[in-house]
């Protein structure tokens, strides 16, 4: 059971992230500072950066919650899986969730912000980082090695350009129920092409 203690820190956590969110949706990114965040949420700012070292921590949490997915898919697969197989499925079943990382949810404010990072430059960079380190724990996951490396930068690329072009259509007016069939479609096609080029994908990670 939660204790006390930490229920408040999730709460404040929590009021910090909602506070920043949505300054930054009215006022943009550049034109708040930590200091407008801090009021907002009633917080001091050393208590803002003991649960957010940076500026950028207040809105890219949200990602870095995600932070080696893809490996503890590929770890936690079902017996006689393939790694891609598990990792197919796992995003599969993300779409049917509406999973903000798959691409394909129409809230309003999650396209929002993912307008928000992918239009700021500094934050956009720094997913970048987020993106490297990704790969390097889906690799190790898929056993190490060149072949496990390349694999990973494959099959993470694969998903963001599934994740981006989902977002793309979104935007552009169509709505998730709608656009869901044919992201299904394409999730498939291109994992088809991955089991093609990586025919040996199913050997790593045995080790």
């Amino acid at each position: 059971m939660t204790g006390l203690r930490e229920r408040k820190k999730q709460r404040t956590h929590d009021a910090i992230s909602s506070a920043a969110i949505a300054l930054f949706l009215d006022r943009g990114y550049d034109a708040v500072s930590v200091a407008d965040v801090a009021d907002a949420a009633e917080v001091s700012k050393p208590t803002l950066f003991k649960y957010f070292p940076s500026k950028e921590d207040l809105v890219l949490h949200r990602i870095a919650d995600h932070q080696g997915e893809a490996a503890r898919v590929v770890r936690g697969r079902r017996p006689g899986e393939s790694p891609l197989a598990a990792l197919r499925r796992h995003f599969l079943d993300g779409l049917d969730r509406r999973d903000p990382v798959t691409g394909l949810n129409d809230d309003e404010r999650v396209l929002a912000y993912h307008r928000l990072v992918f239009s700021t430059p500094g934050l956009a960079a720094r997913v970048a980082t987020y993106t490297e380190a990704e790969e390097a724990t889906l690799a190790e996951a898929l056993g190490g090695g060149l072949t496990a490396r390349v694999a990973a930068g494959q099959i993470l690329a694969t998903q963001r350009i599934l994740a981006r072009d989902n977002w793309r259509q979104l935007i552009e007016g169509r709505s998730a129920a709608r656009l869901h069939p044919a992201a299904a479609k394409a999730a498939n096609a291109a994992f088809d092409l991955l089991e093609r080029g990586h025919h040996d994908a199913g050997d790593l990670a045995e080790g």
